[in-house]
Order: C-alpha cells, then structure tokens, then sequence
C-alpha cells in the first residue's frame, strides 16, 4: 500500500501553480507499482459536489453542495485521467459528517479535503 498526502493551492492560485502541482502529484503517482493500492489523501481545496452526470467512474453522488468549484473540476479530471474514485463521495454519511472545513463564520460548510483511491480498489 501507498499513501500520498498532499495539500493543493487554493481556488485563488494560478491556473501555472495549479498545472505544476497536479504534474508533480502525477509523477509521484506514476512511481508507485501497479500491484500497490495507492491513496491519495488531502486538501484538495475541490468542491466536488453531489452531480456526478458524465462522471460516474470517478465519483457518487455524495458529495456536498451544488456548484462545483475550479479545483474541484481540476481533481475530478487528475482523478479521471489516473483511474481514481474519490471514496468520500461513494457512500451515504449524515450530511454533517460530509463536510471538512467550515470558515470561521460559520455560514458555509464545505468537503474539500477528499481521499481518492485507484478505481479496481474502490469497493474494499
């Protein structure tokens, strides 16, 4: 088994910071064995939402909110382009435990910190 633990840029970061950061979590990816069970494991800072229309082999649909935002479709596509299924979005959990960042004022929840594993191991 193979964990990797990584924390993305936020949604604010350049399209170039963002592009040099999934190429490096590509490379790291790319050197594991194919016998490993890879995780990725971290704070994507994705919104990836509960639609899963067109996607299905990368996600469910339980995820949080409606609007996906730019670093939620940059780690749907690195997951879809790596054979990878975003577990937490797999199986139904009361809505309070979905979410893993509130702000400090409290008005949104969020689930952008996401564990993605490779797609042949997505039901163990």
């Amino acid at each position: 088994m193979s964990n990797i633990v990584c924390y993305a840029p936020t949604n604010d970061s350049t399209e170039d910071r963002k592009y040099e950061y999934y190429e490096e979590l590509r490379s790291t990816i790319d050197k594991i064995t194919e016998r490993d069970m890879n995780i990725v494991i971290g704070d994507f800072n994705a919104k990836v939402v509960r639609n899963n229309q067109g996607i299905e082999n990368v996600m469910g649909v339980e995820g949080v909110g409606e609007v996906r935002n730019e670093n939620g479709t940059h780690f749907v596509s690195f997951c879809s382009t790596n054979n990878l299924v975003i577990r937490g979005t797999l199986f139904q959990h009361i809505e309070i435990h979905k979410y893993t960042w509130t702000p400090p004022y409290g008005k949104y929840k969020n689930q952008i910190d996401h564990i993605a594993i490779k797609e042949k191991c997505k039901n163990l």
